[in-house]
């Protein structure tokens, strides 16, 4: 018999080692709530699946900087429009543990849909600012989505950090403007984007790319790195950047949302580089929209 408040774990089977898996808010508070109790401090990881090395060196890092490691795996549906992947965005809780495990994780809060938004969920968050143009212009309902679901996971796990990924450098500014704007007791840490060898951004959707897509997919960073060498030399702007769409439509993308140059704090659109700066790209290759960025630094 569990004692009283104690959480409520389960083990996935094919999960090797096992990890400790809570689906409940109570269960991951009650948790948590021990950690803290003891003086530790606790990391938390919001995924959203899928994971590859990319999401275990945000738990490597978590594990450097918090005493323990709790990853979420969630498909958060408020962040996708209906024409979007949500259906078929990839999932494999099993395979996903087994590789938290690894990266020493200590728990992985695995809620449902239901969970998330009961029968009658009525509240939504909107967030200025950072998340205006780029992925917010073609994507306009994602930040709310994120800002809701992430609001809701720094409730419910009650963190000391949090980590992303610098990939989606627009989403983790917005997430550090609402945590800022509202005071959440939650300091939002960055990692430096993980690449394959040859610069591919790592990505879950990576998955959706056929054999000849993968071979293209890495000159959306060529572009973008060779952009901003251009831009630190002092080539003008438009014309560094309409180099590097150039390069990304001829490397066969069929569309390019945007290739912007933005300021790296506020993603205000800049036109020099008296503060540091990041050029931001997205493009659809085949069935897949890939997104990278690159900071360039100041000149000043």
């Amino acid at each position: 018999m569990p004692t009283e408040g104690a959480a409520q774990t389960e083990t996935l089977p094919g999960a090797r080692p096992a990890l400790p898996v809570v689906r409940t808010v109570g269960d991951l508070r009650a948790q948590v709530s021990a950690w803290h109790a003891a003086g530790k401090t606790v990391a938390l990881v919001p995924t959203m699946g899928a994971l590859h090395e990319g999401h275990l060196a945000l738990v490597r890092r978590g594990r450097e900087l918090a005493d323990h490691v709790v990853a979420s795996v969630f498909v958060n549906p408020t962040q996708f429009a209906p024409h979007e992947d949500f259906d078929k965005y990839p999932r494999d809780e099993a395979g996903d543990a087994a590789k938290l495990a690894s990266a020493g994780c200590d728990l992985l809060y695995a809620p449902t849909v239901r969970s998330m938004y009961p029968e009658g969920f009525a509240t939504s968050i909107s967030v200025g600012g950072p998340s205006q143009g780029l992925c917010g212009f073609f994507r306009p309902q994602m930040f709310g989505g994120v800002a809701l679901v992430v609001s809701k996971l720094f409730l419910q796990a009650q963190p000391d950090i949090a980590i992303f990924g610098e990939k989606d450098y627009q989403q983790l500014l917005v997430i550090r403007r609402f945590v800022r704007d509202l005071d959440i007791p939650v300091r939002v840490e960055g990692l430096p984007t993980v690449r394959e060898a040859d610069g591919l951004a790592l990505s879950s959707r990576n998955a959706y790319l056929s054999r000849e897509e993968r071979e293209r997919a890495p000159q959306l960073h060529v572009a973008l790195v060779e952009a901003a060498a251009q831009i630190a030399r002092g080539v003008e702007l438009g014309i560094a950047l309409d180099a590097a769409r150039m390069r990304i439509a001829a490397a066969g993308f069929s569309s390019i949302d945007y290739v912007e140059l933005r300021d790296a704090e506020t993603l205000e659109p800049v036109d020099s580089l008296t503060r540091p700066a990041r050029l931001l790209a997205a493009a659809w290759l085949g069935k897949a929209r890939l997104i990278d960025n690159v900071p360039v630094p100041p000149t000043a």
